[in-house]
């Protein structure tokens, strides 16, 4: 493990937070049949370099950990894990000796949720959960996210009993996710058919503009890496690539009117350095805007 440097949380956008045991006892108490498992802390830890935890005497809440990139190392009693980007595990409450870190090297990014419930080792037994079971590969999961974000959201405006009633009702979806991933695999493929098709057509729409991939997977709350990976195996080729392949198909279109400057075509086309645009129209095109334009004058002039 080797880190010089320890911490149990604070990394640059990071999302926690820890519901008061006296908000969580007095409702319990009030409501049994509503909280029968129900959430204590859920975070998110983006790049978390030096993140380490120790847990000597394990822990009384079950944890669940989703690791969207990087790398971690967990152990159990003696036995040592591996996590890896699209894995997750699901420690029961356990007295069991604990801890996790991030690699130093290639720090996780992790999404995570702590519960627990006064019939918890009866819930952990019935779905056979083992603390020596290790990490499990899973598709990308981003059903979970969305249910993830949204008992997050709720939790940040308080904890009104409406709002501790979603988190712990959409806790259940969010474990169900996990272990049985095979029942949202269907939604999943037509969510990402969706996804690509709202992509280009905000690509057409803003032909424009300047867009990262960065900016198209944000607008579907998927990390760049996989938003790329979905779009090139649907579209041949990556985001970028496509996009800048729809720009050069308008200049195209721009050019054969034989209307507009080349200058005033790569503005339009969010090109601010029109030497820069025609290093990228003759690079996709094989020819100069100059010599595309003539060319296709003289073609419409026989």
């Amino acid at each position: 493990m080797g880190n010089s440097f320890k911490r149990k949380d604070g990394f640059d956008g990071e999302k926690l937070i820890s519901i008061p045991q006296k908000v969580l006892t007095d409702y319990v108490k009030r409501y049994p049949a509503l909280f029968n498992i129900y959430i204590t802390h859920i975070g998110y830890f983006p790049k978390a370099s030096y993140h380490y935890k120790e847990r000597r005497r394990g822990c009384v809440d079950n944890i669940l950990i989703y690791c969207l990139k990087g790398k971690g190392y967990y152990i159990i009693d003696k036995k040592k894990f591996e996590v890896t980007p699209n894995q997750f595990l699901l420690l029961p409450a356990t007295d069991e000796y604990m801890r996790y870190w991030a690699d130093e090297a290639d720090p996780w990014t992790i999404y995570w949720v702590h519960f627990t419930g006064d019939n918890i080792a009866n819930f952990n037994s019935s779905l056979n959960l083992n603390i020596f079971k290790g990490p499990v590969p899973i598709p990308f999961n981003n059903k979970a996210l969305d249910i993830w974000n949204n008992i997050y959201q709720n939790l940040e405006m308080g904890y009104s009993i409406e709002n501790l009633c979603n988190a712990t009702f959409c806790l259940y979806n969010l474990v169900a996710t996990f272990l049985f991933p095979d029942k949202h695999i269907v939604s999943e493929q037509v969510e990402t058919e969706d996804i690509i098709t709202a992509t280009i057509l905000n690509m057409k729409q803003n032909i424009e503009k300047k867009m990262t991939v960065d900016d198209m997977a944000g607008q579907h709350r998927l990390s760049s890496s996989h938003f790329s990976s979905l779009f090139r195996k649907a579209t041949g080729m990556p985001p970028m690539d496509y996009f800048i392949h729809l720009k050069m198909q308008k200049a195209c279109q721009f050019l054969y009117a034989n209307e507009a400057k080349i200058k005033t075509i790569a503005l339009d086309l969010g090109y601010d350095d029109p030497y820069y645009f025609s290093r990228v129209f003759k690079k996709y095109m094989g020819m100069s805007p100059e010599q595309y334009k003539l060319t296709t004058n003289i073609r419409s002039a026989v």
